[in-house]
């Protein structure tokens, strides 16, 4: 190894806030918060040990992900605003050491997870693959791309409760297809506002390649489907998961509040139609995950 490479790879020490760059902080504590209200509602008593292994693999195993992610694209990153000042594109941090952490992180987090039961351990370590391997490379290829980030994005909410039955059935299926069938509207409205940048690296995230009318529809199309499967459990058809009549309304609120947020970007086709979407669309992810616990402690 050269003098000036041994000198690069000695200057870029790792600060908490380049890992928390390099992890996507904020992002992998929602998937977290997310897998912890899948664990809650498979539970009636809950076991730390294990909620804490779920954490702590939990955050690893999306930390990882996120990693691969930007050492894969760290010369893209450079060709857009938003992420043009992460930790490898500034060259704060050689991809050696980004690259290092990010085995470390899928090492400890399948440990992790493993020691609750080896299914957590397998869909985890299928959520860092589909991520990494495929949805990564595909974002430069097709805008189908979003549809194979979507199984690795909708994991955290059943991963919960497989690791606290070690079973996966109805109930995780559902969890599984509401934040699958959610993704679309959501990435879909981020991509609406991050159009000219992504398009500038090369990104194809719009499943017309533009925001247009034909984006605008698919997004009303996946929020309509995404409102319906998060009421599934009102019916009682979904084995332990199901809803309260109260928890059912307010579930539904949430869905119109949804629903109308897309319908009103196909209207407008405006950014800022577009931002409220996504702001609508944590607001209902959040929302109805908060419900189904809350519902199942204090109304069933």
């Amino acid at each position: 190894m050269s003098q000036n490479k041994i000198k690069l790879l000695s200057n870029k020490g790792l600060s908490l806030t380049d890992f928390s760059e390099l992890t996507k902080f904020r992002l992998s504590i929602t998937v977290v918060i997310s897998s912890i209200a899948g664990y809650f509602l498979a539970v009636d008593v809950v076991h730390y040990p294990t909620l804490l292994l779920l954490i702590v693999g939990g955050y690893a195993m999306v930390g990882a992900s996120n990693v691969f992610n930007q050492v894969f694209e760290k010369d893209l990153d450079k060709l857009m605003e938003r992420t043009q000042n992460r930790p490898l594109p500034t060259e704060r941090m050689h991809p050696n050491t980004a690259l290092f952490i990010g085995v470390m992180l899928a090492l400890i987090g399948i440990t992790a997870l493993y020691l609750i039961n080896i299914k957590t351990a397998f869909f985890a370590s299928l959520s860092i693959f589909l991520y990494a391997c495929l949805y990564t490379p595909l974002k430069q290829k097709t805008s189908l791309s979003v549809f194979v980030g979507a199984f690795p994005g909708a994991i955290p909410f059943m991963l919960g409760w497989v690791a606290a039955t070690n079973e996966f059935g109805i109930e995780p299926g559902v969890l599984f297809m509401v934040q699958f069938f959610w993704q679309f509207p959501h990435f879909w409205a981020i991509g609406w506002v991050m159009h000219d940048q992504y398009e500038n690296a090369g990104f194809k995230m719009l499943p017309s390649g533009k925001p247009d009318q034909i984006t605008a529809f698919q997004i009303v199309f996946y929020s309509f489907w995404t409102v319906l499967i998060s009421l599934l459990p009102a019916f009682h058809y979904t084995g332990r998961l199901y809803l309260t009549l109260p928890a059912s309304i307010l579930v539904g609120f949430l869905g119109i509040f949804f629903l109308y947020a897309s319908i009103q970007l196909m209207f407008l086709k405006t950014n800022k139609a577009a931002q409220f979407l996504i702001r609508t669309s944590i607001l209902f992810i959040t929302g109805i995950q908060l419900i189904y616990v809350l519902d199942k402690f204090l109304l069933q």
